[in-house]
């Protein structure tokens, strides 16, 4: 039985994210206690409440502590089924993460799914929809997987009721990457946008998004002005900046008493922090990336924006269920990672 300590490092919800992911993917049972102790308040959030019954559900596991305000945890996984699945965080809760526990293991099983999910699309401390479709997808490409994502209806904070698509290709083995070397930045392309509310918000933001970006004129950008159907209302802005060898994503939210001005001004900060570093993936993408890679067939690499608490944490809940080997370079912040080929 694999025992993990919840408050280690970050102490978020990422350590039992990734546990679900690679428990589901190895078969291998674990323990989780103290989940989210530093936390206001700690324990089994509805949003992770949802990870846990979700990955439960692909994996037929059986669990002990599956309830909300529970900080422990018990959970034994069976063979993950492909097929079809939807769920429903039933909050403003991240799809995103959510996505996150359940990705992995559908995609390394041995037939199509598509994952339906409801909640939040577009929601503060995860990475928006887009971000996942348009930065992480083709990102995994690299490494062979095959997974599309479409939106059927945006969910922000605090009302959610955003709804998502994934279909899934299975992959039976993942390749390795060196992303190291980030190239030029070919384009950029975005979109501020607007659910429920005046569409000059978004103009707006736009203006304030290229104003920042004003002194770049060597790289081409095309940014749209999107009017949104969504339960709610809220406002969003987020770019894709393609590269020769790598795509990342950045995004600001608005909210009440917030400038438009602010919410473009944010994002565009976001994406000069990652220009300047000469990194090649973003800090959010060394995350997300790290469970596939830990699986590939082979030694990748890649240089991050930041050696985020979120990246040392991830390697050390991936250490207790992979005996994978790895190396940070706090200097460069290269990052080398042996895969264990599972297929």
């Amino acid at each position: 039985m694999i025992e993990i300590d919840g408050s280690y490092g970050e102490g978020g919800g990422q350590i039992l994210r990734t546990a679900l992911a690679l428990s589901c993917l190895l078969g291998k049972p674990f323990r989780i206690f103290d989940i989210r102790k530093g936390r206001k308040k700690p324990g089994l959030m509805p949003q992770h409440l949802t990870c846990v019954k979700a990955a439960a559900l692909i994996s037929g596991a059986s669990c002990k502590g599956d309830r909300e305000g529970s900080t422990e945890l018990l959970f034994e996984p069976k063979a993950v089924k492909p097929g079809e699945y939807y769920f429903d965080i039933g909050t403003a809760g991240s799809t995103s993460l959510l996505a996150q526990t359940l990705l992995l293991p559908l995609v390394m099983s041995r037939g199509e799914s598509t994952v339906t999910l409801k909640g939040g699309t577009h929601v503060p401390w995860s990475p928006p929809f887009h971000y996942i479709k348009e930065a992480l997808l083709p990102t995994l490409r690299r490494l062979g997987i095959n997974i599309t994502a479409e939106i059927d209806s945006y969910g922000f904070y605090p009302k959610g009721g955003g709804k998502i698509q994934f279909y899934i290709k299975p992959c039976s083995r993942v390749k390795p990457a060196d992303l190291t070397h980030r190239g030029n930045i070919l384009h950029i392309k975005g979109i501020s946008a607007v659910g429920n509310l005046p569409v000059s918000i978004a103009q707006r933001q736009k203006d304030s998004l290229l104003e920042k970006l004003k002194d770049m004129k060597e790289i081409p950008m095309d940014i749209e002005i999107r009017e949104v159907s969504t339960p709610g209302q809220g406002t969003f802005v987020f770019l894709c900046a393609v590269s020769e060898n790598s795509v990342s994503g950045f995004s600001a939210l608005g909210q009440r008493g917030k400038r438009a001005e602010a919410v473009g001004e944010e994002a565009a900060q976001a994406f000069i922090e990652y220009y300047n570093s000469g990194s090649c993936l973003d800090l959010h993408m060394a995350d997300q990336i790290l469970p596939y890679l830990a699986v590939a067939e082979g030694s990748s690499r890649f240089t991050t924006q930041r050696l985020t608490e979120h990246l040392k944490t991830n390697f050390w809940v991936i250490k207790k269920f992979l005996d994978i080997h790895y190396s940070i370079d706090t200097s460069s912040r290269e990052v080398t990672i042996e895969g264990v080929a599972i297929s």
